[in-house]
């Protein structure tokens, strides 16, 4: 990657239907910073479209993980190994800090993130008072979903479920407001749909659930918008709000949370020898600290090509305005077709999962084509190179596709080292593959 001393590219404040796309020599050092970008080690060459599965890995978080992962020592030792890996570290968790936009609270690593939401809403829940309901949303991934149902029949509360808009594939403050109840303990959101592909809008959400349950504990499932756009946790005015490194450019080997002052200081598992505010189990890896910290080192790279400030946390927010950006423009022409081929729009026996243009479509499309099954599509597509998923009516996603009336769906997930030429591969293979009468 080479630095840049200005801007080559402004991103308007308004974002428009179409997107924009990167620079096409910009978007080249962005591949060039992903291992496998364009072909897999088992299958050969292919388009990569399954980034909701879990994105594509940088090279230096790879290099500087495995270089980290080599060192002996351990930390709270006196020795300089042992103070290197400590500034490691702390090197880490302050850049998921300011990855997160958090200002405050503690940042703590688990197994994954779905572990980290049970134990954060384990401890909500045990902690809160007595009484009252737990609130979560059809929409959510079964992180926040099963874990909210689990603790409301284990501390004898009632469990709520707030439904979404079929239509929109979003939950609305709204639909919490009409949910609430000035006894709510405590309440879920899903930052980004994995499903439906869209996000919602957390800032609206936590005001209508304050105005009703002023005490609620709000916890964010923000694991699948991580990768599509900048975090502002201090703006949220929530209480937790969990990532999975893997679906950020990381490698699959664990989870973050960031958990409020607040909440920080309830009751839960600890050493007690340990502060109040102490939530980790044991030794963290450090080379996951050091992976993370590659990966906000070339958001901020990216960043500092569409802004003048040169703060990191500004670099990150520049960078996460310009992936958005450049993901509505491939979605845009993949649902509206591009260079003479049809896009998902065109298919007459084709259901879109959301409005097309929805400004809050994130990275993901799903549909379902009539008399097509999805795993069918999957397969076809895979023959033809391009890399997608079907969602079924499971353990993962049967609270959503139920709703919508579908037993499942095909999922192109893109993300921006993605280019319009792979849309224009998967358009055609589509054409091979969706009947268009």
């Amino acid at each position: 990657m080479t630095t840049t001393s200005a801007p080559i590219m402004s991103i308007p404040q308004t974002i428009p239907a179409e997107g924009v796309f990167l620079p096409e020599d910009l978007l080249s050092q962005v591949r060039e910073s992903f291992l496998h970008v364009d072909a897999c080690p088992f299958t050969g060459k292919r388009v990569f479209f399954e980034n909701a599965g879990g994105s594509l890995t940088l090279r230096s978080v790879v290099e500087r993980g495995a270089e980290v992962a080599g060192i002996p020592d351990n930390e709270h030792r006196d020795n300089p190994a042992s103070r290197a890996v400590s500034e490691i570290v702390s090197a880490g968790r302050n850049d998921l800090a300011n990855f997160m936009g958090a200002s405050s609270g503690v940042i703590f690593g688990g197994e994954t993130g779905t572990e980290c939401l049970f134990r954060v809403i384990r401890a909500a829940a045990l902690s809160a008072e007595e009484g009252g309901s737990i609130v979560a949303s059809s929409v959510e991934h079964p992180a926040t979903y099963d874990a909210t149902a689990q603790w409301a029949r284990r501390t004898g509360r009632e469990w709520i479920e707030v439904p979404f808009d079929v239509e929109t594939g979003q939950v609305t403050a709204a639909h919490y407001a009409d949910c609430v109840r000035p006894d709510t303990r405590l309440a879920t959101i899903l930052h980004t749909s994995p499903i439906t592909g869209m996000s919602m809008d957390i800032a609206e959400i936590v005001q209508a659930i304050r105005a009703v349950a002023p005490e609620c504990v709000i916890i964010v499932d923000g694991i699948q918008h991580a990768p599509h756009g900048a975090l502002a946790v201090d703006a949220y005015g929530v209480d937790a709000y969990v990532i999975s490194p893997y679906k950020s450019f990381c490698r699959l080997n664990n989870g973050y949370a960031w958990v409020s002052d607040r909440l920080s200081v309830v009751d839960h598992d600890r050493l007690l020898g340990k502060p109040a505010d102490a939530w980790e189990l044991g030794s963290r890896d450090p080379s996951a600290f050091a992976g993370f910290s590659a990966v906000t080192d070339y958001l901020a790279w990216l960043g500092g090509h569409f802004t003048e400030e040169s703060s990191r946390r500004a670099c990150l927010v520049a960078a996460g305005r310009a992936m958005q950006a450049h993901e509505r423009a491939l979605v845009h022409r993949l649902l509206h077709g591009g260079a003479g081929l049809p896009g998902l729009c065109d298919y007459p026996g084709l259901h879109l999962i959301g409005p097309a243009d929805s400004p809050y479509r994130e990275g993901v499309v799903s549909f379902a084509v009539e008399g097509v099954e999805a795993k069918q599509v999957v397969a076809e597509l895979g023959e033809r190179g391009i890399r997608v998923h079907a969602r079924s009516d499971d353990v993962f996603s049967g609270n959503i596709l139920r709703p919508l009336g579908l037993q499942a769906v095909t999922r192109v997930s893109l993300a921006h080292y993605n280019s319009a030429d792979e849309v224009d591969a998967c358009l055609a293979a589509l054409a091979e593959v969706l009947p268009r009468s």
